[in-house]
């Protein structure tokens, strides 16, 4: 973490450094459990976002990680705990936090940086990739891997995904695929690739420059300073990168089914065997069928929504989830790969032939406003991008 002389410090698990009136830097801290959101981080992490933009000083937030992960989503162990204990809700509420706090991301009138040193997943992306900045290192990992959970990617994912190259948010989003440093940059993911050894020095600068800056919001000195530390490293020969023209060949087609046939089909093509070609299929298979199944419809709505469209149509979707009324996967999923982890959930439906139109039309309807379960309502924005929002 970077030092600075007599910053302004709040510990606890959002950790938030002053260190001049211009730039602040807060930092997610549970690093035992991968900075995963609690309700408490999310809503301190809103509050101070909201701090930082009404007041004029405030030139730059810089949003990292403590630890091996900036932030590897919501804590779905949490919530599935409550679950079991009769309380669905918690999920939902949880939920409501971190989509809010994506949407003020992708709506923020001042300069975030965001330092993806690190492990960057569910609702970790969703307080990041909607940013203005995203700083890449060789240790990032990203990855949407909801569907093998029973659950779909969210935090506004249906909104940034569609918007990759081609159909690769399509392959993301069905099967979870992971990405580094330098595929994220290639891809867009991120808008730089800082080596980690050099993420304290470029703090540093940020912070230092930013405030000798007349501008009140110097988008381009912010990214002239990144940009001295910048670095453009290849895509390794094996990355889902070089397979841009499979992936918009598969992954283009209208349904989960058409998808798999196509790949199938790719398998009699490349009769010496291909890794990522067997390691998508089997992703897929290893995939809650429902969830696929809604995942890809929500990735096509997104291609023509706004983050706030988007937002709001994903939170309805995973109320649907919570209540479990078709299909209780997204409990077994968590129970399977994170609490009794024997990697072995018995998905319901098991198969995707058995889940018809009416059933995936469920999880898009809007919710019944019993008092409980309303539709996500989001907070009216001074500073709307229209290129983001059209909610």
């Amino acid at each position: 973490m970077a030092s600075f002389d007599n910053p302004g410090y709040e510990q606890g698990e959002v950790i938030v450094q002053e260190p001049n009136a211009f730039a602040k830097i807060l930092t997610l801290n549970r690093p035992q459990k991968l900075n995963v959101f609690s309700i408490e981080m999310l809503t301190r992490l809103s509050e101070l976002f909201l701090a930082y933009e009404n007041d004029a000083n405030v030139k730059l937030v810089i949003l990292k990680g403590n630890g091996r992960a900036f932030c590897a989503g919501s804590d779905v162990v949490s919530i599935a705990r409550h679950f079991y204990n009769g309380n669905r809700r918690f999920g939902a509420t949880l939920s409501e936090k971190a989509f809010t706090m994506s949407y003020l991301s992708a709506t923020y009138s001042k300069p975030q940086v965001s330092i993806l040193n690190g492990i960057v997943m569910g609702a970790g992306a969703g307080v990041s990739i909607h940013g203005r900045f995203r700083v890449a290192t060789e240790n990032t990992v990203f990855a949407m891997p909801e569907t093998a959970l029973g659950s779909l990617p969210d935090v506004g994912s249906s909104y940034f995904l569609p918007r990759l190259p081609g159909f690769f948010g399509e392959y993301l989003g069905l099967t979870g695929a992971r990405l580094d440093g330098p595929e994220m940059l290639a891809l867009g993911l991120a808008t730089h690739f800082v080596p980690s050894t050099k993420v304290v020095l470029l703090e540093e600068a940020l912070v230092s420059k930013v405030g000798s800056s007349s501008s009140t919001c110097d988008v381009a000195l912010i990214s002239s300073i990144i940009d001295e530390y910048t670095q453009r490293p290849a895509v390794k020969n094996n990355s889902a990168c070089q397979k841009m023209h499979v992936i918009d060949k598969c992954f283009s087609h209208n349904t989960v089914e058409e998808i798999f046939s196509a790949l199938e089909e790719e398998t009699k093509i490349n009769t010496n065997g291909d890794e990522w070609l067997n390691s998508t299929i089997q992703s897929l298979k290893n995939a809650s069928p429902i969830s696929l199944k809604i995942t890809l419809r929500s990735i096509r709505e997104g291609r023509t929504q706004g983050v706030g469209e988007s937002l709001v149509r994903e939170y309805r979707m995973v109320c649907h989830i919570v209540l479990g009324k078709l299909s209780k996967d997204a409990a077994e999923g968590v129970r399977a790969i994170l609490v009794d982890k024997d990697m072995n959930p018995k998905w319901e439906p098991s198969k995707l032939e058995l889940i018809t139109d009416q059933m995936v039309e469920h999880y898009f309807g809007k919710l019944d406003d019993d008092g409980v379960w309303k539709e996500l309502k989001l907070p009216a924005r001074p500073n709307l991008l229209p290129e983001n929002v059209s909610a």
